[in-house]
Protein backbone atom coordinates (compact mmCIF):
# COMPACT_ATOMS: atom_id res chain seq x y z
CA UNK A 1 0.00 0.00 0.00
CA UNK A 2 2.88 2.33 0.89
CA UNK A 3 6.40 2.32 -0.14
CA UNK A 4 9.26 4.75 0.34
CA UNK A 5 12.69 4.29 -1.21
CA UNK A 6 16.15 5.67 -1.00
CA UNK A 7 14.67 9.28 0.79
CA UNK A 8 17.27 12.10 0.88
CA UNK A 9 16.48 15.44 1.72
CA UNK A 10 18.95 18.10 3.13
CA UNK A 11 17.95 21.74 4.76
CA UNK A 12 21.02 23.53 3.94
CA UNK A 13 24.13 21.57 4.91
CA UNK A 14 22.12 19.41 7.68
CA UNK A 15 21.04 15.84 6.41
CA UNK A 16 17.13 15.70 7.33
CA UNK A 17 17.07 12.16 5.58
CA UNK A 18 19.84 9.58 3.95
CA UNK A 19 18.38 7.04 2.28
CA UNK A 20 15.29 5.95 4.07
CA UNK A 21 13.04 3.37 2.92
CA UNK A 22 10.46 1.69 4.34
CA UNK A 23 7.49 -0.70 3.09
CA UNK A 24 3.83 -1.00 4.88
CA UNK A 25 1.50 -3.17 3.84
CA UNK A 26 -2.58 -2.41 3.38
CA UNK A 27 -4.34 -3.04 6.82
CA UNK A 28 -1.37 -2.30 8.28
CA UNK A 29 -0.53 0.24 11.62
CA UNK A 30 2.79 1.29 11.37
CA UNK A 31 4.69 3.38 13.59
CA UNK A 32 7.95 5.74 12.81
CA UNK A 33 9.75 6.40 15.87
CA UNK A 34 12.95 8.29 16.51
CA UNK A 35 14.52 11.80 18.68
CA UNK A 36 13.26 15.43 17.29
CA UNK A 37 15.03 16.03 13.87
CA UNK A 38 15.62 12.37 13.40
CA UNK A 39 13.36 13.08 10.49
CA UNK A 40 10.11 11.67 11.30
CA UNK A 41 8.03 14.40 10.35
CA UNK A 42 10.02 15.01 7.10
CA UNK A 43 9.51 11.65 6.01
CA UNK A 44 5.58 12.28 6.90
CA UNK A 45 5.94 15.71 4.79
CA UNK A 46 7.26 13.54 1.27
CA UNK A 47 5.09 11.05 1.60
CA UNK A 48 2.13 14.15 1.34
CA UNK A 49 3.64 16.12 -1.26
CA UNK A 50 4.07 18.65 0.90
CA UNK A 51 8.20 18.60 1.21
CA UNK A 52 10.16 17.65 -2.09
CA UNK A 53 13.14 15.22 -1.80
CA UNK A 54 16.42 15.36 -3.50
CA UNK A 55 16.53 12.08 -4.11
CA UNK A 56 14.05 8.96 -3.68
CA UNK A 57 10.10 8.63 -4.28
CA UNK A 58 7.31 7.58 -2.31
CA UNK A 59 4.24 5.63 -4.00
CA UNK A 60 0.86 5.48 -2.42
CA UNK A 61 -0.89 2.25 -4.17
CA UNK A 62 1.68 1.91 -6.52
CA UNK A 63 1.69 5.77 -7.47
CA UNK A 64 3.89 7.53 -7.10
CA UNK A 65 2.88 11.29 -4.67
CA UNK A 66 6.30 13.11 -6.37
CA UNK A 67 5.28 12.66 -10.18
CA UNK A 68 1.39 12.29 -9.62
CA UNK A 69 0.46 13.60 -6.33
CA UNK A 70 -3.49 14.16 -6.95
CA UNK A 71 -3.74 10.90 -7.73
CA UNK A 72 -1.90 9.10 -5.11
CA UNK A 73 -3.58 10.93 -2.52
CA UNK A 74 -7.10 10.35 -3.67
CA UNK A 75 -7.53 7.91 -0.71
CA UNK A 76 -5.31 9.47 1.84
CA UNK A 77 -6.37 11.32 5.33
CA UNK A 78 -4.17 13.11 6.94
CA UNK A 79 -2.54 15.00 10.39
CA UNK A 80 0.42 16.88 10.00
CA UNK A 81 2.28 19.51 11.94
CA UNK A 82 -0.33 21.43 13.65
CA UNK A 83 -3.72 21.17 12.89
CA UNK A 84 -5.24 24.97 12.03
CA UNK A 85 -8.77 25.77 12.08
CA UNK A 86 -11.06 29.09 11.85
CA UNK A 87 -10.65 29.95 14.92
CA UNK A 88 -14.22 32.16 15.02
CA UNK A 89 -16.15 28.86 13.18
CA UNK A 90 -17.94 26.01 14.53
CA UNK A 91 -16.29 22.40 14.32
CA UNK A 92 -18.99 21.82 11.80
CA UNK A 93 -18.70 25.14 9.37
CA UNK A 94 -15.00 24.00 9.68
CA UNK A 95 -15.59 20.64 8.29
CA UNK A 96 -17.76 22.19 6.14
CA UNK A 97 -15.54 24.44 4.33
CA UNK A 98 -12.31 21.91 4.88
CA UNK A 99 -13.96 19.25 3.03
CA UNK A 100 -15.19 21.23 -0.04
CA UNK A 101 -11.05 21.22 -0.85
CA UNK A 102 -11.20 17.71 -1.43
CA UNK A 103 -14.68 16.79 -2.94
CA UNK A 104 -18.65 17.58 -2.63
CA UNK A 105 -19.90 17.99 1.18
CA UNK A 106 -21.44 15.06 2.32
CA UNK A 107 -23.54 15.76 5.39
CA UNK A 108 -24.42 12.55 6.41
CA UNK A 109 -21.30 10.87 6.43
CA UNK A 110 -20.08 13.79 8.21
CA UNK A 111 -22.69 13.42 11.21
CA UNK A 112 -21.18 10.01 11.09
CA UNK A 113 -17.81 11.41 11.18
CA UNK A 114 -18.49 13.56 14.32
CA UNK A 115 -20.45 10.95 16.21
CA UNK A 116 -17.31 8.31 15.69
CA UNK A 117 -15.01 11.02 17.20
CA UNK A 118 -17.25 12.27 20.04
CA UNK A 119 -17.85 15.44 19.17
CA UNK A 120 -21.71 15.47 18.21
CA UNK A 121 -22.50 17.57 21.67
CA UNK A 122 -19.77 20.03 20.51
CA UNK A 123 -19.63 20.75 16.75
CA UNK A 124 -21.81 23.74 17.00
CA UNK A 125 -19.43 25.40 19.30
CA UNK A 126 -16.99 27.55 18.19
CA UNK A 127 -13.73 26.19 17.60
CA UNK A 128 -11.82 29.00 20.14
CA UNK A 129 -14.02 27.34 23.31
CA UNK A 130 -12.33 23.88 22.47
CA UNK A 131 -9.97 21.76 24.66
CA UNK A 132 -6.71 20.71 22.78
CA UNK A 133 -8.20 17.16 22.87
CA UNK A 134 -11.04 17.97 21.34
CA UNK A 135 -8.91 20.26 18.52
CA UNK A 136 -7.37 16.88 18.00
CA UNK A 137 -11.19 14.92 17.61
CA UNK A 138 -11.91 17.44 15.17
CA UNK A 139 -8.41 17.14 12.78
CA UNK A 140 -8.79 14.05 12.88
CA UNK A 141 -12.88 14.17 11.95
CA UNK A 142 -11.51 16.15 9.45
CA UNK A 143 -8.78 13.71 8.21
CA UNK A 144 -11.45 11.04 7.56
CA UNK A 145 -13.62 13.01 5.64
CA UNK A 146 -12.21 12.02 2.21
CA UNK A 147 -13.09 8.31 3.65
CA UNK A 148 -9.02 7.48 3.21
CA UNK A 149 -7.99 3.93 2.75
CA UNK A 150 -4.47 5.19 4.03
CA UNK A 151 -4.12 7.92 7.15
CA UNK A 152 -1.11 9.62 8.32
CA UNK A 153 -0.92 11.39 11.21
CA UNK A 154 2.16 13.50 12.31
CA UNK A 155 1.99 12.80 16.19
CA UNK A 156 -1.67 12.44 16.83
CA UNK A 157 -1.27 12.35 20.30
CA UNK A 158 1.27 15.17 21.76
CA UNK A 159 -0.58 17.12 24.51
CA UNK A 160 -3.05 14.78 25.24
CA UNK A 161 -3.93 13.10 28.99
CA UNK A 162 -3.78 9.17 29.68
CA UNK A 163 -7.82 9.18 28.71
CA UNK A 164 -7.34 11.01 25.78
CA UNK A 165 -4.18 9.03 24.27
CA UNK A 166 -6.10 5.41 25.70
CA UNK A 167 -9.27 6.71 23.29
CA UNK A 168 -7.06 7.53 20.09
CA UNK A 169 -5.40 4.23 20.37
CA UNK A 170 -9.10 2.26 20.42
CA UNK A 171 -10.21 4.36 17.78
CA UNK A 172 -7.53 3.90 15.36
CA UNK A 173 -7.56 0.01 16.56
CA UNK A 174 -11.51 0.11 15.64
CA UNK A 175 -10.67 1.87 12.06
CA UNK A 176 -7.98 -0.93 11.17
CA UNK A 177 -10.09 -3.75 12.33
CA UNK A 178 -13.35 -2.75 10.87
CA UNK A 179 -11.95 -1.28 7.68
CA UNK A 180 -9.13 -2.94 7.18
CA UNK A 181 -7.64 0.71 7.06
CA UNK A 182 -3.81 1.52 6.99
CA UNK A 183 -2.27 3.88 9.38
CA UNK A 184 1.22 5.62 9.41
CA UNK A 185 1.97 8.03 12.62
CA UNK A 186 5.07 9.40 14.71
CA UNK A 187 5.10 9.54 18.25
CA UNK A 188 7.22 9.70 21.11
CA UNK A 189 4.98 7.56 23.32
CA UNK A 190 6.61 4.01 23.05
CA UNK A 191 4.43 2.15 25.14
CA UNK A 192 1.23 3.43 22.86
CA UNK A 193 3.57 2.28 19.67
CA UNK A 194 4.15 -1.05 20.64
CA UNK A 195 0.94 -1.61 22.05
CA UNK A 196 -0.79 -0.35 18.05
CA UNK A 197 1.93 -1.11 15.60
CA UNK A 198 2.33 -4.29 13.44
CA UNK A 199 5.49 -2.52 12.67
CA UNK A 200 7.87 0.34 13.31
CA UNK A 201 10.82 2.08 11.85
CA UNK A 202 13.22 3.40 14.45
CA UNK A 203 15.57 6.63 12.70
CA UNK A 204 18.07 8.53 13.76
CA UNK A 205 19.78 11.33 12.77
CA UNK A 206 18.10 10.81 9.20
CA UNK A 207 19.02 6.99 9.01
CA UNK A 208 16.95 4.14 9.15
CA UNK A 209 18.31 1.97 12.68
CA UNK A 210 16.02 -0.50 12.59
CA UNK A 211 12.31 -2.16 10.85
CA UNK A 212 11.03 -4.68 11.90
CA UNK A 213 7.49 -6.16 13.14
CA UNK A 214 6.89 -5.39 17.16
CA UNK A 215 6.15 -8.82 17.83
CA UNK A 216 10.02 -9.89 16.78
CA UNK A 217 11.40 -6.96 19.48
CA UNK A 218 12.10 -9.36 21.94
CA UNK A 219 14.27 -11.36 19.62
CA UNK A 220 15.84 -14.79 20.59
CA UNK A 221 17.41 -13.98 24.01
CA UNK A 222 15.92 -14.89 27.03
CA UNK A 223 16.39 -12.15 29.94
CA UNK A 224 16.24 -12.88 33.84
CA UNK A 225 17.09 -10.15 36.18
CA UNK A 226 19.04 -12.66 38.99
CA UNK A 227 20.06 -11.83 42.69
CA UNK A 228 22.78 -14.82 43.11
CA UNK A 229 25.31 -14.98 46.80
CA UNK A 230 27.74 -15.27 45.60
CA UNK A 231 28.03 -13.58 42.32
CA UNK A 232 30.88 -14.98 40.95
CA UNK A 233 30.35 -18.25 42.12
CA UNK A 234 27.11 -18.45 40.66
CA UNK A 235 27.65 -16.97 37.50
CA UNK A 236 30.91 -19.07 37.09
CA UNK A 237 28.03 -22.22 36.89
CA UNK A 238 25.51 -20.38 34.85
CA UNK A 239 28.25 -19.72 32.35
CA UNK A 240 28.77 -23.48 32.14
CA UNK A 241 24.76 -24.25 31.28
CA UNK A 242 25.20 -21.72 28.39
CA UNK A 243 23.93 -18.96 30.03
CA UNK A 244 25.46 -15.05 29.38
CA UNK A 245 25.73 -11.91 31.58
CA UNK A 246 24.30 -8.76 30.05
CA UNK A 247 25.68 -6.56 33.35
CA UNK A 248 25.55 -7.60 36.69
CA UNK A 249 21.84 -8.46 37.87
CA UNK A 250 20.71 -9.41 34.41
CA UNK A 251 21.74 -12.82 32.10
CA UNK A 252 20.26 -14.43 29.16
CA UNK A 253 19.94 -17.89 29.26
CA UNK A 254 19.73 -20.67 26.10
CA UNK A 255 16.38 -21.11 24.62
CA UNK A 256 16.30 -24.74 26.14
CA UNK A 257 17.30 -23.98 29.52
CA UNK A 258 14.66 -24.91 32.35
CA UNK A 259 15.20 -21.43 35.02
CA UNK A 260 13.54 -24.20 37.41
CA UNK A 261 16.13 -26.73 37.40
CA UNK A 262 18.74 -23.96 36.96
CA UNK A 263 17.64 -22.23 40.23
CA UNK A 264 18.05 -25.86 41.85
CA UNK A 265 21.11 -26.52 40.75
CA UNK A 266 22.09 -23.05 42.27
CA UNK A 267 21.39 -23.54 45.73
CA UNK A 268 22.18 -27.53 45.39
CA UNK A 269 25.93 -25.59 44.98
CA UNK A 270 25.19 -23.51 48.15
CA UNK A 271 24.66 -20.16 45.85
CA UNK A 272 21.53 -18.59 47.52
CA UNK A 273 18.72 -17.35 44.84
CA UNK A 274 16.97 -13.91 45.94
CA UNK A 275 15.90 -13.37 42.33
CA UNK A 276 15.48 -14.95 39.28
CA UNK A 277 12.77 -12.96 37.46
CA UNK A 278 12.17 -12.84 33.73
CA UNK A 279 11.77 -9.76 31.94
CA UNK A 280 9.86 -8.91 28.25
CA UNK A 281 11.83 -6.83 25.93
CA UNK A 282 10.16 -3.92 25.43
CA UNK A 283 10.41 -1.38 22.38
CA UNK A 284 11.32 1.17 24.79
CA UNK A 285 14.35 -1.11 25.69
CA UNK A 286 15.24 -1.57 21.99
CA UNK A 287 14.80 1.94 21.09
CA UNK A 288 17.29 2.85 23.75
CA UNK A 289 19.86 0.43 22.82
CA UNK A 290 19.65 1.63 19.71
CA UNK A 291 19.01 5.54 19.86
CA UNK A 292 22.25 6.10 22.48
Amino acid sequence: MLDVKNLHKKFGKKAALEDVSFHVDEGQIYGLLGHNGAGKSTSLGIILGMVEPDRGEAFIDGVSVQKARANALRNVGAIFESPCFYEYLSGWENLRILSNYSGPFNKMATEEIVGRVGLTERIGSKVRTYSHGMRQRLALAQSLLPMPKVLLLDEPTDGLDPEGIKWFRDFILGLRNERGMTVVFNSHLLAEVEQMCDRVAILKGGRRVFEGKVSSIEGDERLYDVDLEPWDEGMHFLALQGCRMIRKGRISIPQDADPAILVAALVGIRVRVSAFSPIRRSLEDLYLEITR
